[in-house]
């Protein structure tokens, strides 16, 4: 899972915990390990949700200022399906 470089700070303290993509299906796994500097973002859950539950507030819980800004980033591919994926940090995996 790739996260903007932007992101890996706050993700890294814990200030994002959650992603949402726009995929033709999942690209991750739930209990998936994914590495992200020293350390791993562990999936905690996925789930398809619908596009207009992409509010204001779901975009600062991922990171980004506004929908806008969360969208320009989140579309990967020809993917149509609104995806949350829930994660937490682990540092120092190897």
């Amino acid at each position: 899972m790739q996260f903007t470089r932007r992101l890996h700070d706050p993700i890294r303290r814990g200030e994002v915990t959650c992603s949402v993509r726009i995929w033709k299906q999942p690209r991750v796994k739930v209990g998936g390990q994914y590495k992200l500097g020293d350390g791993e973002v562990m999936v905690d859950s996925i789930r398809r949700i619908e596009f207009d539950a992409i509010t204001p507030e779901l975009a600062r819980r991922s990171g980004f200022s506004g929908v806008v800004d969360l969208l320009k980033t989140a579309k990967h591919g020809r993917g149509e399906k609104v995806y949350l994926v829930e994660f937490h940090y682990v540092d120092g995996i190897s």
